[in-house]
């Protein structure tokens, strides 16, 4: 596959415009960017005004929580899901047949540019019997799904090619998961085809492209949002359509936040004894936040897919220990990205992709000079516990310091019947969206910690401790202590935790 066959991909953008209009609609329906459903924008005038300063906390009563599962009482299998994809279809090693290489590189300018299948050349790749091109089936399935001449005819060439069955509801999710559960490798040139079909989206991508860096590129898709690129306390809305981050919000103590129920979630950490709460409907909407608490700088993904809040250190890399140019101090931002059901996180200055969920550089400068970013723990608790717990602490204020309103429940159930996005195959030890606390031992074991098992246990007065990990209650979550000092654990659903830490062992199962 040439370059300068699809290069000629560049000149399609406008036409894109009505192919993608479909999609652009799902995936306001299932982001929460500034455009979101029930997220309107208010001048601030009818919320209290946000404040660094506050009066005395004030007690709050105990919030009964609900029933917890053990492990013992989980289905092993999640329902809906399977780890039943068959077996692998055939692939051949080494370079692409030259009339296959050809095929591509005129079947897919000609499905973008002009919206025209050209059957012909799609025969020719289903009928070349080499697997590795289902990955460029399933990215173009993203964009081109439903009831359409194109849809269609890409659907009928992967089955034709791979020899298993797509769900007609739901194409693109079937076919990529297959081909991660196979784990099939990618074709020659494929993050060059790649990059070609994703930055006639957003060409502002174009960085994030640059290498293969430490990125397994089969497994990234379209959030269905764009890139957030806007400087570090810019408090706009993304015009374009991106996720905006929260700069620097404003908070309140305690009784400043009885705006927020109780029984809600918030994301609680503490940096050197100052404790703060980040309330999920905020979190729904920013998805990353970059702040400064117990005078340390932080960054706070949450990744609203796979359950999982974390907080990064960002004040230990400085401009004396890495010169780039437009670089001043880390900023994460939200790619629009996703990396098997995960936010692709990346740093503004220096275009750098981060992995979201273990802290390393994977691409750009940050990456060849191999930074990784440390963690601070993160509770996931409800509000009135975590009050208890920290009666000291503070929020998030209402209207997050720049004049908005949150609805209460901003994803509205959209996540409740499992993952949306393709994840492959799954661990099946516990249901997809298990909760459970992901840390590593001082031998470099990774464990997942159940946290409903954890909770009962630890709420029977009896201690947990692993591999010198003492497992302590906070709030109606669970943190990791070792030697008195916060490692930097936080809760993820167990489909994240087990794929991106594969090796993993399972807190009770794996330590009876």
């Amino acid at each position: 596959m040439s370059r300068s066959s699809l290069s000629r991909l560049g000149v399609s953008r406008v036409r894109l415009t009505a192919v993608f209009t479909g999609v652009a609609l799902l995936a306001a329906a299932c982001s929460t960017s500034d455009g979101s459903e029930g997220t309107a924008e208010t001048t601030g005038d009818d919320i209290a005004s946000a404040t660094t300063v506050a009066t005395e906390p004030a007690e709050t009563a105990n919030v009964i929580t609900g029933e917890m599962l053990t492990i013992a009482e989980l289905d092993p299998l999640p329902r809906g899901e399977t780890n039943d994809f068959g077996p692998a279809p055939d692939y051949p090693d080494g370079p692409l047949d030259p009339e296959v290489a050809e095929a591509i590189d005129v079947f897919v300018p000609a499905l973008f540019e002009a919206g025209r299948v050209s059957n012909a050349d799609l025969d020719i790749i289903s009928a070349s019997g080499d697997a590795r091109l289902g990955w460029i089936l399933a990215d173009l399935l993203r964009f081109f799904q439903g009831a359409d001449v194109a849809g269609f005819a890409l659907e009928d060439a992967f089955e034709t090619l791979t020899g298993s069955e797509v769900d007609g509801s739901q194409p693109w999710n079937s076919a990529t998961n297959q081909m991660i559960a196979w784990d099939i490798p990618a074709p020659p040139d494929y993050l060059e085809v790649k990059r070609s079909i994703f930055t006639l989206i957003e060409p502002d991508w174009e960085p994030l492209f640059d290498d293969d860096g430490d990125v397994d590129w089969r497994h990234v898709s379209w959030g269905g949002v764009l890139i957030d690129d806007r400087p570090l306390g810019d408090p706009a809305p993304c015009a374009r359509g991106c996720i905006p981050a929260l700069d620097d919000p404003a908070v309140t103590f305690a009784p400043g936040g009885d705006w927020y129920p109780d029984d809600a979630i918030v994301f609680g950490v503490v940096i050197n004894g100052e404790a703060r709460a980040y309330p999920q409907n905020i979190m729904q909407v920013h998805e990353m936040v970059n702040d400064t608490l117990g005078g340390r700088r932080i960054a706070i993904p949450y990744c609203t897919l796979c359950g999982s809040a974390q907080a990064y250190f960002t004040d230990e890399l400085t401009t004396d220990e890495f010169d780039v140019d437009g670089f001043t101090e880390p900023v994460f931002r939200t790619s629009g990205l996703l990396i098997r059901s995960n936010k692709m996180m990346y740093e503004l200055g220096t275009t750098s992709l981060i992995d979201t969920f273990l802290g390393n550089a994977t691409t750009g400068p940050l990456a060849e000079e191999g930074v990784v970013f440390n963690q601070a723990g993160v509770v996931t608790s409800t509000w009135a516990e975590w009050k208890i717990a920290h009666p000291d602490t503070t929020i998030v204020a209402q209207d997050g310091g720049i004049g908005r309103s949150y609805p209460e429940d901003p994803l509205r159930g959209r996540d409740d019947n499992g993952p949306i996005f393709p994840i492959g195959d799954i661990d099946p030890r516990l249901p997809v969206q298990e909760a459970v606390l992901g840390i590593e031992t001082a031998s470099g074991t990774p464990v997942a910690v159940h946290v409903a098992s954890a909770r009962q246990l630890l709420l029977s007065g009896s201690e947990l401790v692993i591999d010198g990990i003492t497992i302590e209650l906070s709030g109606t979550g669970i943190r990791a202590v070792v030697d008195g000092e916060d490692p930097g654990a936080h809760e993820a659903f167990w489909f994240a935790w087990s794929q991106f830490e594969p090796s993993t062992q399972l807190w009770p199962e794996d330590f009876s």
